[in-house]
């Protein structure tokens, strides 16, 4: 490679965002729209199979486990899959994973096969949300991520709605069988749309494949009106060498006495959204039928309450980079203990549906700011093992949090559970408040390793999360 050509982070970083940007937003948006309508599509459909005795409350428990299961081996493969394979094809694989495992659940004869299968179908799925966020950061310029971030994140509220908007109006016509052939055929459909999605420019430069990486990112660049590498120049003080590469840190640099807070608040943050957002959307069906609503009375309301987790993404696009992070988890979370507390006293359906909106709302803001700042609080040689360490726990504790909700609800009902729920939010936000995490460069660059200056070198503002 010519000492001309600048490293390929910095020119992908200096780009204008074109049509190349726009349309891959689009193609990872549809990815994780069916990723999150398949996940969620479990609320309506576990809630439905009860009056035909399908299944069972402690089946629709081992689905609910199995699912969980599924999502941690694949949110902990995701990230080897693509840095061994590539990015393009871990993008495609783990997505055909479950839009054909999908289809086979539609014709699963009893509960037992089909908790195997959604076992299978996770497995892609919580690879599929890992690497959708994960391709934003390897394609989209520094300065821009955070508007993108925040849309996809809007794109996995609409998969969320309408899944309970689907289920409400399908399931009473034509059964359960009905959502994973919706949710199995949109997710092949957005595979072939991405089939010509190209590999990460980044990833081809930390193989070697200098050739490929630069074709691909003059073709990047063409279509953001780039008409000459030089064109998104840096200066040569802030350029760094193409094929210098970060030392190999052992994953035991996160537990060290200077990281270790760090790591036990990620896992905090990311186990309590993660158990409070699922608690509260997995269930929400299922405890309605149970204090004797119809089954489609049920579907509705759980559609209007909903369509909260397209608001939440909306507020923290609006609102979070004026507040600041670190303030926005405070107030999200706050606020999702506060209305959690009143919910369980709701009678009327108006009331129901209104603060329910603004619980499920609250939980999706604490959900994706909390996912979206925990990577940050590690600099770039563990960047990505301290976010998916704090994954892989969190999803791996939400396949016992089921027996948990249905104990809770068995044992105290639904106030027993929402209030649980109430009580994880204040002790996260509390502890959030408390430690004041500093993910500044210079906070980062102390604690990096030697030789790793990657995070001393970013060009954007201080983030104080």
């Amino acid at each position: 490679m010519t000492a001309t050509h600048l490293n390929v982070s910095q020119r992908l970083d200096n780009l204008p965002i074109g049509k190349f940007h726009r349309r891959m937003a689009l193609l990872v948006g549809l990815g994780m729209f069916f990723d999150s309508f398949d996940n969620t599509l479990s609320s309506a459909v576990l809630a439905s199979m009860l009056p035909t005795g399908f299944s069972t409350l402690e089946l629709n428990s081992m689905f609910l486990s199995a699912t969980f299961a599924g999502l941690a081996i694949g949110a902990a493969f995701a990230g080897w899959l693509s840095d061994r394979i590539g990015r393009g094809f871990a993008f495609q694989f783990n997505l055909a994973l479950f839009g054909i495992l999908a289809l086979c659940a539609a014709l699963a004869p009893n509960m037992e096969v089909l908790i195997g299968l959604r076992f299978l179908m996770a497995i892609g799925m919580g690879a599929e949300y890992v690497i959708c966020y994960g391709m934003i950061t390897e394609f989209f310029p520094r300065g821009h991520r955070g508007k993108y971030l925040g849309l996809l994140g809007i794109f996995g509220g609409f998969g969320v709605s309408m899944s309970s908007l689907i289920g409400w109006l399908v399931i009473p016509m034509w059964s359960w069988r009905a959502m994973f052939i919706i949710g199995g055929v949109g997710a092949l459909i957005a595979w072939w749309l991405r089939r010509k999605m190209p590999e990460s420019p980044r990833w081809l430069e930390s193989r070697g494949r200098h050739e490929e990486a630069e074709a691909v990112l003059r073709r990047i660049e063409k279509e953001s009106g780039v008409t000459s590498p030089k064109a998104g120049a840096v200066s040569g003080k802030q350029a760094v060498v193409t094929d210098e590469k970060t030392n190999y840190v052992p994953i035991t640099v996160l537990f060290s006495p200077t990281v270790i807070r760090r790591t036990l608040l990620a896992l905090v943050l990311t186990i309590i959204c993660l158990f409070g957002s699922y608690s509260v959307t997995g269930w929400m069906p299922t405890f309605f039928v149970k204090q004797g609503m119809t089954v489609t009375s049920s579907l509705g309301f759980n559609a209007a309450i909903m369509s909260g987790y397209v608001a939440g993404p909306l507020l923290c696009m609006l609102l979070a980079d004026r507040l600041g992070r670190r303030r926005s988890i405070v107030l999200s979370g706050t606020l999702a203990a506060i209305v959690a507390g009143i919910y369980p006293f709701m009678t009327e359906p108006a009331l129901i549906i209104t603060v329910g909106f603004i619980l499920v709302a609250m939980a999706a803001s604490f959900l994706t700011l909390c996912l979206g700042t925990v990577p940050e609080f590690f600099p770039t040689a563990f960047r990505f093992r301290g976010g998916g360490l704090a994954q892989t726990v969190g999803r791996v504790g939400l396949i016992a949090s089921p027996f948990i909700v249905l104990w809770l609800f068995n044992s105290y009902g639904i106030i027993g559970v929402i209030l649980t729920v109430s009580g994880f939010y204040v002790a996260a936000t509390a502890i959030y408040a408390a430690a004041r995490v500093d993910t500044s460069p210079e906070a980062l660059a102390h604690i990096a390793p030697a030789g790793d200056t990657a995070d001393a070198l970013e060009e954007e503002p201080k983030a104080r999360a």
